[in-house]
């Protein structure tokens, strides 16, 4: 069997990479490579925003939360994205008129150097987090697949991702996310029939399991669903993985219908993977499936499953869709740290005088180095991949949401404010991550965002913005 599945995955590896190459034919300059010349439709839109936030959380973890503590409400970890697509349709325009390239670069032309600068390091360090979470999931499914050592998945992953990134962009990101979305829904969808066949039916899989596990949302908790809905609105409207996206996109009304698509492709996935988890805890509780299968913890409960219930050629194309949703997270997180550091550290910072073409090479340059640092870290985190990614999103968050989004419409919004607000809310995040500080109980990113809007409208108001305008000084 591991050898069908693996020519399958293998096949589709090499396909990704040759999609890269005919996007490298179609770049030109900074622009085609960093936003895809502007040029992206509602529907592709949808589709590598909605390919690119479907990753190694939103399955090999949602089937993990599922199978263990979550239950049947893992099933909010994605609606809540459903909710957040909705939620940044109304801000779609104004991000797309902004006309910018990465959120510092906002930062920079509407406050100033410093500002644009702390926030080009803030949002970098997250990016390389959240790409290391997919590498770890993808290296998974390698490996059960395989059994080869875990090190080695993780280096053929991060070598096939950075390939096929760094040579189209953005062009190729989005190609290769259009793909994969197919791939992700429907390599999961074709699992279930043959998971349910496996177990009994789904009456087997009810009675398998305590009350609460199918419950819609005793397991994952009320707080944590506003949590997760809070992380990702003030999270997604400031990653660069996300709006670079919005500021890709043809026009306003693309941004718009891009955003509203994705949220129902959300809302059709989520309850996939949840089924896929609760099937999987049964399968394990009515000896159908090796508990020991999952030893090394229950990330490895998805692909275990497929090992055990789906023929060889159907297992095949389902890893390939799990890869794919892992790796179209990565190649976007890759691709957003790259831009930051190439166009608003070292074109501004360290050579001024860079032309495009220098640009656009040291986005790749970065960008490999990117995934090299995301494949050591992977090396040493297999543990849990959402506890990575909320961490991630939220530092990110804490501090750039205010001074990003009321910036394209409060006037006053000033230098002052940006700074206090960035600083005092990241700094808020890492403490109250590390517990030193708490806030009514609640997750670290209400007390970044507390802290950091009375910052901001402290500051804005003290020291408000001189030109009393929205707009964006020149590049």
């Amino acid at each position: 069997m591991n050898t069908i599945v693996i020519t399958v995955v293998v096949f589709y590896l090499l396909g990704m990479i040759g999609i890269g190459w005919y996007a490298s034919m179609k770049i030109e300059s900074n622009d085609d490579f960093m936003v895809a010349g502007r040029r992206l439709g509602p529907v592709m839109m949808a589709g590598t925003l909605a390919a690119t936030e479907i990753g190694g959380g939103s399955s090999l973890g949602v089937v993990e939360k599922a199978y263990g503590e979550w239950g049947l409400s893992a099933v909010w970890y994605v609606l809540a994205m459903a909710v957040t697509f909705i939620i940044l349709s109304f801000f779609a325009p104004k991000l797309r008129q902004s006309m910018v390239k990465t959120v510092p670069e906002y930062f920079r032309r509407r406050y100033g150097n410093a500002p644009g600068f702390i926030t080009a390091l803030i949002m970098m360090l997250p990016l390389i987090g959240l790409t290391a979470a997919q590498f770890i999931a993808s290296a998974v499914v390698l490996q059960v697949m395989t059994q080869w050592d875990y090190t080695t998945c993780v280096l053929i992953v991060s070598i096939v991702v950075t390939v096929y990134a760094v040579l189209g962009g953005l062009w190729s990101v989005t190609l290769t996310d259009f793909v994969q979305m197919f791939l992700i829904v429907g390599g999961m969808f074709i699992a279930v029939p043959y998971a349910l066949d496996a177990v009994g039916g789904w009456e087997v899989v009810k009675a398998s399991m305590p009350a609460k596990k199918l419950s819609f949302t005793e397991g994952i908790g009320y707080g944590t669903i506003i949590s997760l809905v809070v992380i990702y609105v003030t999270s997604f409207a400031v990653g660069q993985e996300a709006v670079q996206r919005y500021y890709a996109a043809k026009d306003e009304k693309a941004a718009v219908q891009g955003s509203l698509i994705a949220s129902g492709v959300y809302v059709i996935f989520a309850f996939i993977p949840v089924i896929l988890g609760l099937i999987a805890f049964a399968m394990v509780s009515e000896s159908k499936m090796d508990a020991k299968l999952m030893e090394q913890g229950a990330i490895y409960a998805l692909p275990s499953l497929a090992m055990a219930t789906m023929p060889s050629i159907l297992a095949g194309f389902l890893f390939a869709g799990i890869i794919s949703a892992t790796m179209s997270s990565a190649d976007s997180n890759m691709l957003g740290a790259g831009s930051i550091f190439a166009n608003d550290i070292y074109k501004i910072y360290i050579n001024k005088q860079a032309s495009d073409k220098e640009v656009l090479k040291m986005t790749q340059m970065s960008m490999i180095m990117i995934g090299l640092l995301g494949s050591i870290i992977a090396w040493f985190n297999t543990k849990s991949i959402i506890t990575l990614l909320m961490f991630s999103m939220t530092l990110r968050a804490g501090g750039a949401f205010f001074p990003y989004i009321v910036g394209h419409y409060w006037k006053k919004a000033s230098w002052a404010g940006a700074m206090g607000s960035v600083i005092v809310g990241s700094i808020a995040v890492i403490l109250a991550q590390q517990e030193m500080l708490t806030f009514l109980g609640l997750k670290p990113i209400f007390l970044g965002l507390a802290s950091s809007a009375i910052v901001f409208i402290l500051l804005c108001n003290l020291f408000p913005n001189d030109n009393y305008s929205l707009e964006l000084k020149a590049v």
